[in-house]
Order: structure tokens, then sequence, then C-alpha cells
């Protein structure tokens, strides 16, 4: 499963649910509570930030905290009509919608393409990363 922030929570979403409805039809009582888009868009954000140690510097946008945001493309495709924005967001987005990031008040990415990134450079350095971590562990690279 890919890594990506949306993946990620609409996976949260669909397998809480999932594991739910499975108790329920089993005849459990007292199940908790169904998660909400909100609920799951909170888990990526401020809980994230909680559990890294990080809540200090990121995790939510206050007064003295780095200015880490996403501005997503509400008006494309996948997401059209909107009806509920944190539904949106959960269920409907991806990647594709990302337009524009900030981290720590520095832009990353303005409408839709990456900023002051050398793509040759990154792809290298990832692959050495794998090699490294491969070689550690004492795997063989097999892409096939």
């Amino acid at each position: 499963m890919t890594a990506d922030f949306f993946t990620q929570m609409r996976s949260v979403f669909t397998l809480q649910r999932a594991l739910l409805n499975e108790r329920a039809l089993a005849g459990e009582p007292n199940l908790p509570a169904l998660l909400t888009c909100r609920d799951v868009i909170r888990f990526a954000t401020v809980e994230e930030a909680r559990v890294a140690h990080l809540s200090h510097k990121i995790g939510s946008l206050t007064p003295g905290k780095e200015a880490d945001i996403l501005l997503l493309r509400a008006d494309a495709l996948n997401v059209a009509p909107l009806n509920n924005v944190p539904g949106a967001v959960v269920t409907l987005m991806d990647r594709s919608n990302v337009d524009t990031v900030i981290v720590g008040g520095r832009i990353r990415k303005w409408r839709g393409r990456m900023v002051g990134l050398h793509l040759p450079w990154l792809r290298a350095n990832l692959e050495a990363s794998r090699d490294y971590l491969l070689a550690a562990a004492g795997l063989q690279r097999e892409p096939f």
C-alpha cells in the first residue's frame, strides 16, 4: 500500500468501518462509534505530530509553530460535486489535488509544480539509501 497522506487516511477510515461492521454482524454489543472524516484528518495532523513528539513544532496552525500547510484543489473532477469538504479530503482526494505545499513557512510546491527540487539528485540519493539498506540487511535487489 502506498504511504501517501490520502491513502493512509482512506485506509484508516475504511478499515475501522469494515472491522466494526464485522463485529456488529457477529452480534457484539456496545461497539465504539464510527470514525468521522474530521477524526481522520485530526489523526493525520494533530495526533500524528503528538505521537512523533513534535506537537510543540507542527500539527496545528498555532502561533510559534512551523507553518506546514497543504492547499488542496477542490475544483477537480475527482471531488465534483463538492458536498462535504472533510469527506472529500478523506474519501475522494489524492496527490493530484495537492496544489500548494508550504513547509516551515517555505513554499515547496506551487500551483501543482515542485519548487527548488533537483530530481536527479533526489533520485540518486533515494537509490543510494535503498542500496545501503539492502546491503546492511544482506538482501539482494530483485526488481521483478
